[in-house]
């Protein structure tokens, strides 16, 4: 399959899906093409998507590591090291402001959009699926 025609294809889910994709994030779509398939394969894709949905993932490691430094659960491991426990609040710090930032992301986007319809909230990626199975 040709780069032309793997861009081609993205474009066209991005344009039948235009109301999904916000507009503050330019060129949201990044395809790369390699010619060398696994061995034993004819040929393989990969996707790599990026959601706010990642958001509950932090949240989840955020909580859990607050319930373990608020014990001090094996700090003397890394402040033994050299760390200092400041280091370890900061970096608190900075995944709470990573959830918040991913969440006003999902917030701006629902408020723009409307309320999410499960029905019509899925991607068309069957052009994809059809091309790359061809």
């Amino acid at each position: 399959m040709s780069t032309k025609e793997v861009d081609e294809q993205m474009l066209n889910v991005q344009n039948k899906n235009s109301s999904y994709f916000v507009e503050w994030i330019p060129n949201n779509i990044k395809s790369g093409v390699c010619d060398i398939p696994p061995k034993g394969l004819k040929m393989a894709v990969t996707f790599l998507g990026n959601s706010t949905a990642i958001q509950e993932m932090f949240k989840r490691v955020a909580e859990q590591f607050t319930a373990m430094f608020r014990r001090k659960a094996f700090l003397h491991w890394y402040t033994g090291e050299g760390m200092d426990e400041m280091e370890f609040t900061e970096a608190e710090s900075n995944m709470n402001d990573l959830v918040s930032e991913y969440q006003q992301y999902q917030d701006a986007t629902a408020e723009e959009e409307g309320e999410f319809d499960e029905e019509e909230g899925e991607y068309d990626m069957e052009p994809i699926y059809k091309s790359v199975l061809v």
